[in-house]
């Protein structure tokens, strides 16, 4: 069912590196025409680190694992592209719908289809006032269960974040910052919280990948959290400032369930007058460019 292209097919079948890529950010995430130039300069990242791109959507019921440039401008520019999580996919393709893949359903048919390495912008996780809503990110629970390492800056700084380091603990998903001992906060190089392991070069990642197999541990993955360079990250105190006021926003308006993350994140847009937006997107191609890294560490592994 799954629709390899020929250049992600042969770079696997040769041992090649290949980076999977999610298209939210193409369709969802960007405005046009902003959104397709986006999608080309990452996959030309991964390029430049010597890694084949696979951007990953379904396509009138058929998950594709690498776009060409018809098709990437097809979820630039088509109206009506849905937003699909790993349960939507058997809906999707039953339907013969079309929609951009969120983290949780670009890691799962990147292992399905071989590809171990996925980078994207933040993590899901769990939402503030969890203890109410009961609202966490279908991402953790499809991480505890599927092999791939994510680069990311993080979890989204909109959510809960110590909760959501609990979570995945708690889920027995491997969490090491990359040349550092904080957690990364999406657009903040620091969200004010430890982690356990620092990984500073893609070989010693690739190690940790290579003992997952040897330990033919449970099928979890590795998170690779690469925080946004200090001078690229958004000014903490305007963060603090924006979002405390995003939040109120959010309660005073009655928005809830799967509308509270894109309400808040157009409203740091909004109100740090794109400086999030500038911040979300620096961390997004330090994100491709270290796992097209990770990528060529793994295959000369």
């Amino acid at each position: 069912m799954l629709v390899v292209s020929e250049e992600v097919r042969e770079a696997l079948a040769e041992r090649r590196p290949v980076v999977a890529l999610e298209s939210t950010i193409i369709a969802h995430g960007l405005p046009r025409p902003r959104n397709l130039q986006v999608a080309l300069e990452l996959e030309d990242a991964v390029r430049q680190e010597g890694a084949v791109p696979a951007t990953i959507a379904v396509l009138d019921g058929r998950p594709h694992i690498g776009l060409d440039k018809d098709r990437l401008e097809r979820v630039a520019n088509e109206e009506g592209i849905r937003k699909l999580g790993h349960r939507d996919l058997p809906l999707a393709v039953a339907a013969g719908a079309s929609g951009a893949t969120t983290v949780s359903a670009t890691a799962l048919l990147a292992s399905l289809a071989g590809v171990r390495v996925f980078a994207t912008g933040g993590l899901g996780g769990v939402h503030r006032q969890w203890t109410v809503t009961q609202d966490e990110s279908a991402d953790l629970g499809l991480l505890a269960r599927t092999r791939i390492t994510v680069v990311c800056a993080g979890v989204k700084s909109i959510l809960d974040v110590p909760a959501t380091l609990q979570r995945l603990e708690t889920l027995g998903v491997a969490v090491a910052g990359y040349g550092t001992d904080r957690f990364p906060g999406f657009y903040l190089s620091d969200s004010g919280h430890p982690v356990d392991w620092t990984l500073r070069t893609p070989e010693e990642v690739a190690e940790v990948m290579r003992a997952q197999n040897t330990l033919r541990a449970p099928e979890s993955a590795l998170i690779v959290a690469n925080p946004v360079p200090p001078q690229e990250q958004l000014d903490p105190g305007l963060h603090a400032r924006v979002l405390a006021d995003a939040l109120r926003a959010c309660e005073a308006e009655g928005v809830t369930g799967q509308a509270v993350t894109p309400f808040l994140l157009d409203f740091l847009v909004r109100h740090t007058d794109g400086a999030s937006l500038r911040a979300n997107l620096a961390a997004v191609r330090g994100n491709v460019r270290l796992a097209g890294r990770i990528a060529a560490a793994w295959a000369r592994m």
